[in-house]
């Protein structure tokens, strides 16, 4: 009897083991492009200089408070200039800082 488990057990993890294995594949290209939606493209960051109000508010941490006084403290040379003039702490400024830019006017 234990002799014959052992061949069955290895036949049944060389059967199993593939597909297990697929599926965790499956499953990591489902993940990819989800994680790529999470960080913008360097065209589609939000200027800082021409943002409107609700585009602003909809950036995380960032309200309707936050919006006015960043669209108050126009214009931006640099993103950093948010926290440098206080406009944002440095932790709401880290949570948006990959999905902004201060693009100048030519």
């Amino acid at each position: 009897m234990k002799r014959l488990l052992l061949p069955i057990v290895v036949m049944l993890l060389t059967l199993v083991g593939p597909a297990v294995a697929a599926d965790k594949d499956a499953k990591a290209a489902v993940k990819a492009p989800m994680a790529a939606q999470k960080a913008p493209a360097a065209a589609e960051k939000l200027d800082l200089n021409t943002a409107t109000e609700q585009q602003l508010s909809e950036l995380p941490g960032i309200g309707e408070v936050r919006s006015k006084a960043i669209i108050k403290g126009r214009p931006y040379k640099a993103k950093d200039e948010l926290v440098e003039r206080k406009i944002l702490t440095q932790s709401v400024y880290n949570k948006i800082k990959d999905q902004v830019i201060a693009k100048q006017a030519k």
